[in-house]
């Protein structure tokens, strides 16, 4: 069972904790950490992407931001952030080696498997930007079928026509894509 810190509108744990699916349940807001993997190729910015395992409980085997996950109850989310890359794509990182972009929030309802999955979170989103071989990953297969190199520019294009490839939250590519040109 999991536990997340509720938070308040700036992403500031309030002192109470709720249970995982009690908070995808009612909408009750958390955090995750974003972690997207960059590198540049011929002039271009590229992103990892991930393909969520078709277990997922929200866009099964749809492409997704490089590694993401909770903040569990008490962690912070640079913690979260090692954490999910080590465990998703095995990374192994250190704190030095992450690029803090910034938060954005994520609110939507929709129904997966016949359950509403109601969810209100505020992620903060890292760039991790050191070289990465697709062959030498440990994906974590619960979580994560597949990843592919996509071009930034045509993956934002893309995710705005509501491209059903993607699941990746257009605020977060914004949000990177600014950080990474300012």
């Amino acid at each position: 069972m999991e536990f997340f810190d509720i938070i308040n509108e700036a992403g500031e744990p309030t002192g109470q904790t709720v249970e995982r699916s009690i908070a995808h349940a009612q909408g009750i807001r958390h955090r995750t950490a974003h972690i997207w993997i960059i590198r540049e190729m011929e002039g271009r910015i590229q992103v990892l992407l991930q393909k969520r395992s078709t277990e997922k409980d929200s866009f099964p085997g749809r492409f997704d931001t490089s590694s993401a996950g909770h903040v569990q109850a008490g962690d912070e989310p640079l913690e979260s952030a090692l954490r999910e890359l080590f465990e998703e794509l095995g990374i192994k990182a250190q704190a030095r080696d992450l690029e803090f972009a910034g938060t954005f929030p994520i609110r939507y309802k929709k129904e997966f498997y016949g359950k509403l999955f109601w969810d209100n979170e505020i992620a903060f989103v890292y760039a991790y930007r050191r070289p990465v071989e697709i062959e030498s990953l440990k994906l974590q297969k619960e979580e994560v079928e597949e990843v592919q190199w996509f071009d930034l520019e045509n993956t934002l294009s893309e995710c705005k026509k509501k491209n059903q490839k993607f699941c990746v939250p257009i605020e977060g590519l914004e949000l990177i894509k600014r950080y990474l040109t300012a």
